[in-house]
């Protein structure tokens, strides 16, 4: 099993245990990934804004994978979007097909369709299976209830995306059981995490952070736990400006999830870049088996 990585922007910057954590889980499950140091952003920043040079910068990534005969690994769920998005547009409008190729051709690139958007959580649900999974795990959690936050930009539009029922999915939380933790059901699951919203209305951001935090908290999680580097950095990093600025007691800790799934598979923490999470997480490791 073999794919290019793709990485996006965010991750090398400011969430590289996602990457180290994803690496570490691939390796031990057998999947080979291939980096292409050529891929840039996926387009996602100016999505609403010029819509003809995001399909560009996006196809272009697309094309990059085509050239390798691979299909793409996608961590980030906003790059997971967008690049399906762009997928899905320039599919259905052979006259934007022909514009970007013309703009591709400078590069001596093409685009396609041939190449399949995958995301990490995708991959181990369909492509290695629950049951291989696991037989992997070798010190299940036991004891720990797990909020699953999916995020909104692999729910939806669900059409495009293909990546779960967009109102009652299923996938995060049977990988999270796979586990051996608990996935919880909460109100606010589905919510948005808030993260668009940071650098724009920062109290606004905030404010849909600590509902939702507040809101696993009643719900009994123990920790939260998400599969998007924009996610990840709202319920660590803000959530630790939340503490400072509000006087926020209690905490809900967030996990990515190959963080999650390489302990139960017994890999240390330290390759998985636990010490790289804002909030403390090391906890969880006490509920392992």
């Amino acid at each position: 099993m073999k794919f290019t990585l793709f990485l996006g922007c965010n991750i090398p910057a400011r969430v590289q245990q996602y990457e180290l954590s994803a690496r570490a889980v691939s390796d031990k499950l057998g999947i080979e990934i291939v980096d292409n140091r050529e891929f840039k952003c996926c387009g996602n920043p100016i999505r609403n804004m010029d819509n003809k040079t995001f399909l560009l910068m996006a196809a272009r990534n697309l094309a990059l994978a085509e050239l390798q005969d691979l299909n793409m690994l996608v961590l980030c769920k906003c790059c997971f979007g967008s690049l399906k998005k762009a997928a899905h547009v320039i599919k259905q409008d052979p006259l934007i097909q022909k514009e970007v190729n013309e703009f591709l051709a400078k590069e001596g690139l093409r685009y396609s369709g041939t190449t399949h958007i995958k995301h990490f959580l995708s991959v181990l649900y369909h492509d290695i299976g629950i049951n291989v999974l696991k037989e992997k795990i070798t010190r299940p959690f036991k004891g720990v209830k797990i909020a699953t936050h999916y995020g909104c930009h692999a729910l939806r539009p669900s059409d495009i995306t293909e990546f779960d029922n967009p109102v009652a999915p299923v996938i995060f939380d049977e990988l999270v059981a796979a586990t051996g933790a608990e996935s919880i059901d909460w109100p606010l699951k589905l919510e948005c995490c808030g993260a668009p919203m940071l650098g724009v209305n920062d109290s606004l951001s905030m404010d849909l952070t600590e509902k939702k935090l507040t809101d696993g908290i009643r719900a009994g999680a123990d920790f939260l736990c998400v599969a998007c580097p924009y996610c990840q950095m709202q319920f660590d990093k803000v959530q630790h400006m939340i503490s400072s600025l509000r006087n926020m007691n209690d905490r809900l800790l967030s996990i990515v999830f190959p963080q999650l799934i390489g302990l139960a598979m017994g890999i240390s923490g330290k390759a998985l870049g636990m010490n790289l999470n804002m909030l403390d997480i090391s906890r969880i490791e006490s509920f392992l088996a």
